[in-house]
């Protein structure tokens, strides 16, 4: 008996010691994702149209597929699409978990093995590049004007985080795992994590081309707050 107390009060601890790590994480996201870095001025005129793009748990970074500093269909070539479609105006771009961009195209196709290697940082990672026609304001997609400047800080943060091959060229992920007919899966650096999610990088974005940002973000709501 006193061995199965000890393992209950063991099991008890454990619990206790989750719900609390649990609970301190989502307060602290939802303190730092509500204070905000305020935006960088560097001077220099807006010009460029872009938008934070959120599916109700993950963020993208969309911009015009073709403007005077950058054309992302050079970098992330169409023919990687089904549709291999070239009438597209914007590109949106985002960044995860290489599992489970892969193998958890729907929340019922998610397994321990990649929900595990996904919040310790063990998984590789993709950018993940969907092309669009058209793109509406709404309360899930957030218009942002950016400065030249700031679009080419913001354009070198996402090539920062593409693992390229000998010649410089983005790694197409060859894969049927595509979500719909105009996406496509690229290789990435760096690990994903609880604390480096796929929302955090693109906040860590919107910091790093100096626009307003969360001073952390783990979850969408947070950055879509900062431009509501």
């Amino acid at each position: 008996m006193k061995i199965v107390k000890k393992v209950l009060r063991g099991f008890a601890w454990a619990i206790g010691l989750l719900l609390v790590f649990v609970g301190g994480y989502v307060l602290a996201e939802r303190v730092l994702s509500r204070s905000s870095v305020a935006e960088k001025q560097d001077g220099l005129p807006k010009t460029v149209t872009a938008f934070v793009l959120s599916n109700g748990v993950h963020t993208d970074i969309v911009l015009p597929v073709a403007s005077v500093e950058k054309n992302w269909s050079r970098t992330f070539p169409y023919q990687y699409t089904l549709s291999r479609d070239t009438v597209y105006q914007w590109m949106a771009v985002g960044w995860g978990d290489k599992g489970f961009y892969l193998n958890t195209p729907e929340w019922k196709d998610l397994t321990f093995k990649t929900a595990f290697r996904a919040t310790t940082g063990l998984g590789e990672t993709a950018l993940h590049v969907t092309y669009y026609k058209d793109i509406q304001e709404n309360e899930r997609c957030r218009k942002l004007i950016l400065s030249e400047g700031q679009y080419r800080k913001l354009v070198r943060y996402i090539e920062a985080s593409l693992d390229r091959d000998s010649l410089g060229n983005a790694v197409y992920i060859a894969t049927h795992a595509q979500y719909n007919r105009d996406d496509a899966f690229y290789e990435a650096k760096g690990a994903y994590s609880l604390f480096h999610t796929c929302n955090s990088w693109t906040n860590d974005g919107l910091k790093a081309a100096g626009l307003k940002a969360c001073r952390w973000a783990a979850f969408d709501r947070g950055i879509l707050h900062q431009y509501r």
